[in-house]
């Protein structure tokens, strides 16, 4: 009997700090990741087009195009890649605005390579092995189809852009679907029961899953608030799950 292995996680570094370019390289490499390190968001854009990354951990502070500048016209384009934001701020709203654009984690500089190791672990782990799920499994609530395999969502048929942070909200709500979830639960279910995340940081990612899959913020049909509770997603037709 043979085992198969699984290809090294591809991780792409973005940092205008060539002596932290070469010391996540030589550490990540380290633990068994495939990594590349580019000095810029236009050095990214070569090196996402010859082949893609499995996480992107990119500098907020740099010249020119800065990571919040390079983040937005990422997921503008579509690109769900997982993005841990590196930030030497301490101001919270650089984290705040950074999650808003689509970022799915943050580390403060400096920081213990070590640490980002085991960020980088519990993103991969919220994909599943190979980056993928072992099966298909499709769940349909009210006019969503969600594909757990493909970690795809479509809405009446039509595919929806997430970032891997709101597919994994939306996929933790329609586990749920019909029972409301506390910020805990959602952030233990979607991220991780070490993610440090705060309440208002959930707020701001579920306002932003809201507008992606076109729910009005204003009077939501599909993410309800449950005040005093958390949030539920309003399970308003007949659900099914189906394996194959």
């Amino acid at each position: 009997m043979t085992t198969a292995r699984t290809a090294p996680a591809r991780i792409l570094v973005v940092d205008d700090d060539p002596e932290l370019r070469a010391l996540l390289t030589r550490f990540l490499g380290e633990h068994g990741y495939a990594v590349r390190a580019v000095d810029g968001g236009r050095a990214m854009d070569s090196a996402l087009q010859r082949d893609p990354a499995d996480v992107i951990v990119l500098d907020l502070m740099m010249p020119g195009e800065d990571g919040l500048a390079v983040l937005r016209r990422l997921r503008a384009g579509g690109d769900p890649t997982p993005v841990i934001m590196l930030t030497a701020r301490g101001d919270a709203i650089d984290r705040v605005l950074g999650l808003e654009m689509g970022a799915d984690d943050y580390l403060g500089k400096p920081f213990l390579p070590r640490e980002l190791v085991a960020r980088i672990s519990a993103m991969l782990r919220r994909l599943g092995p190979d980056r993928t799920l072992a099966r298909d499994e499709v769940l349909t609530v009210g006019p969503f189809t969600i594909n757990f395999s493909a970690m795809t969502v479509a809405r009446e048929g039509q595919p929806l852009v997430l970032s891997s942070r709101e597919y994994a909200l939306f996929a933790a709500l329609a586990r749920s679907a019909g029972r409301p979830l506390s910020r805990a639960q959602l952030i233990e279910r979607a991220l991780g029961r070490d993610a440090e995340v705060t309440d208002r940081a959930i707020d701001v990612q579920v306002a932003r899953l809201r507008r992606a899959i076109g729910d009005d913020p204003s009077d939501p049909r599909h993410v309800r608030t449950v005040w005093g509770v958390g949030y539920v997603l309003a399970d308003n037709a007949e659900d099914r799950i189906s394996r194959a």
